[in-house]
């Protein structure tokens, strides 16, 4: 098996990586692997979203698709790069919104920072083959990812959903939004960023809601 689960999201989910979908998905990874496949992000990054905030500690989730495809790009955390990787177009779109609402945005694309604050930067599929991107849908990645977030609306209250684009907004029916803020847009992308996103107010609106209910607001203008 490739790098498991955090603790503190295994018993959790345990109900989904009992069942055979999970093991024909990391068979695929590993035969994937075996015949020399290059894999985003690395294998000992593909929780690392999940290592990054555990359950009880989520404030905001930012639910992506895919992983980049590109190399030196996907490290685990959705729409994030490491230190000193050019921006990709719907990362600088995220910046481009967030100085637009708080005046100044990070400097760099690692997005660790809002991890450590409780942003659960999660991909709906967490790998993908190098320069093919999607190529590891449909192979039960998005069976798992959804039953994580229904259990987090289930368990969980008062978090922020950001859903951008119609594939995250897919997600919105896992949500009960009588107990959670579900914020939706186009996605950043620059194919849609202008019919929606920009404008969007969500970071801000994240703030205001979990100021709201006793929580302490996320720095998303830090590094």
């Amino acid at each position: 098996m490739p790098t498991t689960l955090p603790e503190a999201w295994r018993d959790w989910l345990a109900a989904e990586t009992s069942q055979d979908y999970w093991r024909e998905l990391h068979a695929f990874l590993d035969k994937e692997l075996t015949a020399g496949k290059t894999i985003y992000p690395p294998r000992p990054r593909w929780y690392a979203a999940l290592e990054a905030v555990a359950p009880a500690e989520v404030k905001v989730v930012i639910l992506g698709q895919d992983p980049y495809h590109g190399p030196g790009q996907a490290h685990g955390l959705s729409f994030s790069v490491p230190a000193g990787v050019a921006l990709p177009p719907s990362l600088r779109n995220i910046f481009k919104e967030i100085s637009q609402e708080f005046g100044k945005a990070p400097q760099s694309g690692d997005l660790s920072n809002w991890a450590k604050q409780g942003v659960l930067l999660l991909n709906s599929v967490l790998t993908v083959e190098a320069g093919r991107a999607g190529s590891h849908q449909k192979r039960g990645w998005e069976r798992f990812t959804n039953a994580l977030i229904a259990r987090l609306a289930l368990e969980r209250e008062g978090v922020v959903f950001m859903l951008w684009g119609a594939y995250a907004e897919a997600k919105a029916t896992l949500i009960d939004p009588a107990r959670h803020l579900v914020l939706r847009s186009p996605h950043p992308s620059p194919l849609s960023a202008h019919r929606g996103f920009f404008g969007n107010g969500h970071f801000a609106a994240a703030n205001a809601y979990l100021a709201e209910h006793g929580v302490e607001p996320i720095d998303w203008t830090g590094v």
